[in-house]
């Protein structure tokens, strides 16, 4: 199984050229020793700066982007009816099921410093141009990754919304109750559920996603570096195939914990139901 292979080779110098290739040898911990070495362990390029990089980038793109968006979109969107809510539902789904690198080569000319549609429209607006990419790359894959996933939230969330009984939110309207009550009152606390389980795909997804890549290489200068790309880029680049398991070992470990976590809170709300 390919789960056992990565976990033996994360133990060995196996690379993909050079004697160690054919015969490569039992290093121990060495691999996970040199992750974990806190002289160099922050360095741009090194796995500790890479994690806090995607540690940033889960948050606002997934938790912060795309299930608040998502959530305000749904809300939104509720009983509501019209071509208005049907278009945008439509491009979410559209931007969801497209193909990463066809999205990633739109979202280059959109940001481009010379001719892109973002800064074009900028500068009819009197405001100087940005270069995104090289200027705010984070910023720029945050976006990204929010805008294209935030259509499973709000189809998550519009789901959960449509399970509620209407009599609920007669009875708010009854009270008078305004939409932010409604919602923060009845419907969050009933669809907790709903959330929880958001909250574990998205996290999951986006903790693991190589898009980033096809946007800005891992670059300028290691700034967008998550650890699916550094994993890449040592296995594959510097085919260290030793050091770039042991990276890929630590991420299932993370993505154990996050899963452990998101599902004891869900058995705590089922426990509470």
């Amino acid at each position: 199984m390919p789960f056992f292979w990565i976990a033996a080779v994360s133990f060995t110098n196996r690379s993909l050229t050079g004697v160690t290739a054919a015969h490569p040898q039992f290093v121990g911990l060495q691999n996970y020793l040199k992750l974990f070495d806190l002289s160099t362990f922050m360095n741009p390029g090194q796995f500790g700066s890479s994690l806090v990089i995607t540690a940033q980038f889960v948050f606002f793109s997934a938790i912060v982007g795309q299930a608040v968006l998502g959530l305000l979109l749904a809300w939104f969107f509720y009983r509501r009816t019209g071509w208005v809510k049907e278009s945008v539902q439509t491009l979410a789904i559209v931007a969801w099921i497209i193909p990463d690198v066809v999205v990633a080569f739109a979202w280059n000319a959109f940001l481009n410093y010379e001719g892109g549609t973002l800064n074009r429209l900028l500068a009819l607006a009197g405001v100087e141009r940005v270069d995104w990419l090289l200027g705010l790359p984070l910023l720029s894959i945050i976006l990204f990754n929010a805008w294209r996933g935030a259509a499973f939230s709000m189809l998550l969330f519009s789901s959960a919304f449509g399970s509620i009984p209407p009599s609920y939110l007669e009875t708010a309207d009854v009270a008078g109750a305004g939409p932010w009550q409604r919602l923060k009152d009845i419907i969050l606390p009933l669809i907790r559920t709903h959330i929880v389980t958001d909250l574990i795909l998205i996290t999951l997804w986006t903790f693991n996603t190589f898009s980033p890549f096809l946007l800005t290489g891992g670059g300028p200068a290691f700034k967008t570096e998550v650890v699916s790309v550094l994993t890449y880029r040592v296995a594959f680049k510097y085919f260290d195939f030793g050091a770039g398991s042991a990276i890929g070992m630590v991420m299932m470990l993370i993505n154990l914990a996050f899963a452990l976590v998101y599902l004891s809170l869900l058995r705590r709300q089922g426990a509470r139901a």
